[in-house]
């Protein structure tokens, strides 16, 4: 049996290597991250290079760390089409200007064909009002969507565990 195909976006590294947030929420969703992290063997995660560029930024340290934690995982090319979809994500969800890398990972998800879209993402991302509309536009483009979601929704195995 495959395993399913998970494209771990920015925000999950960042949770993961992150000091703990005084923000109770913020707090909760480290905590999950980290628990998903430590069963992530039941999954084939993949990042792009945006995800690369994205965890370069910032405080060098906190850089390090975040590279560090995604550094043997396989790398997607934001190639013509994915650029072509991401496009037509904006314009047809529609997704604000400064949602274009949002954008951008959703078609890198969609054009290699991921299972899942792992983030912490719910405004552009993860978000309830703009989903299918997200996977409408994925499919009137000839690809299937991945499923968008968090670390919390995704659990592998027996269903009792979820």
């Amino acid at each position: 049996m495959t395993r399913p195909r998970v494209y771990v976006e920015t925000t999950i590294p960042s949770y993961l290597m992150a000091w703990p947030s005084r923000d109770l929420v913020r707090a909760a969703h480290q905590q999950m991250t980290r628990e998903w992290w430590a069963r992530r063997d039941a999954f084939d995660l993949f990042i792009s290079e945006l995800v690369v560029r994205e965890c370069q930024a910032g405080d060098p340290t906190a850089a390090t760390k975040r590279l560090e934690a995604i550094e043997a995982l396989p790398v997607l090319g934001v190639n013509a089409e994915v650029e072509a979809l991401a496009r037509r994500l904006m314009a047809a969800v529609p997704l604000p200007e400064r949602a274009t890398a949002d954008s951008l990972h959703i078609a890198t998800a969609a054009v290699h064909g991921m299972d899942y879209l792992l983030t912490w993402n719910c405004t552009h991302i993860a978000n309830a009002f703009l989903r299918s509309r997200i996977e409408a536009v994925c499919r009137e483009t000839g690809y299937e969507p991945p499923t968008i979601c968090t670390p919390d929704e995704l659990n592998e195995g027996d269903p009792d565990d979820a």
